[in-house]
């Protein structure tokens, strides 16, 4: 089933094109990864399809919508939610008051019953290793992304963008982080997301889309778009170390 299909998307800057074109399709419990170099427009076109930065032509249909232009709230309440990059929590709030307010203004009015609840359960499910009344503040760059997830997830999302997400973890975080996704796809959520770290890519994601310079070059089964020669000599470079890596970290986690 396809849950969420860009046609012909493009994003412009003034003169620069920073995403030309670019077709995709996502389907109901993939977990795809949106590969390429530094600058290859992944997170401008994230951007396009969640409304932060509406495409300059193309379209976004989600389950069969055309979705395209809507604003972020509209986009997040018809089940499109999103992690960051950099983590940009309400500092001087809690915990889990930061993810009480994605319950409240992410789920269309009344359909959560107990925000607290709901939230205190978001929390547990991404293991935040901290007390849910710790000020965001205080909080540190891995703590961040385990309560930037919370929030994503508080608004029951069918499908959720992960944005880099694990820059900056170590080898035993990476695992855990590897253990939530599954957790995240046994929900039934179809997961897109935008990483640099080959070990975390190969693991757990079934299909893969580079883009290069705003262009797609490759998008299928992930085995076969990480050995298309052109995305090799795109991203992954010429020696197998990532490969190797991914392979150990795969072992490991089984």
């Amino acid at each position: 089933m396809i849950v969420l299909e860009t046609k012909n998307l493009t994003k412009q800057f003034g003169g620069l094109t920073a995403v030309n074109a670019v077709s995709m399709t996502l389907y109901k419990g993939d977990v795809m990864g949106l590969i390429g170099p530094n600058g290859a427009g992944k997170t401008t076109f994230i951007n396009a399809i969640t409304g932060l930065n509406p495409p300059t032509s193309g379209d976004v249909i989600f389950f069969g919508e055309n979705t395209t232009g809507l604003p972020p709230e509209k986009m997040c309440r018809k089940g499109i939610s999103r992690t960051f990059q950099i983590p940009s929590p309400f500092p001087k709030m809690s915990a889990i008051e930061s993810v009480m307010t994605a319950t409240v203004f992410g789920n269309p009015p009344g359909t959560i019953k107990d925000p607290v609840a709901h939230s205190r359960k978001m929390l547990e499910f991404v293991e935040f290793p901290m007390s849910e009344d710790v000020i965001s503040e205080q909080l540190n760059t891995v703590q961040l992304k385990r309560l930037d997830l919370a929030r994503a997830l508080a608004s029951n999302p069918k499908v959720l963008f992960m944005d880099e997400m694990a820059s900056g973890l170590s080898e035993g975080e990476l695992l855990d982080i590897m253990k939530i996704i599954r957790k995240i796809t046994g929900q039934g959520i179809s997961i897109l997301m935008v990483e640099h770290i080959m070990q975390l890519i190969m693991a757990v994601c079934n299909r893969l889309l580079c883009i290069q310079f705003g262009t797609k070059i490759a998008e299928g089964p992930k085995d076969e778009v990480a050995n298309d020669p052109k995305v090799t000599k795109a991203y992954l470079g010429s020696n197998t170390d990532e490969k190797n890596k991914a392979e150990e970290l795969v072992a490991e986690d089984n």
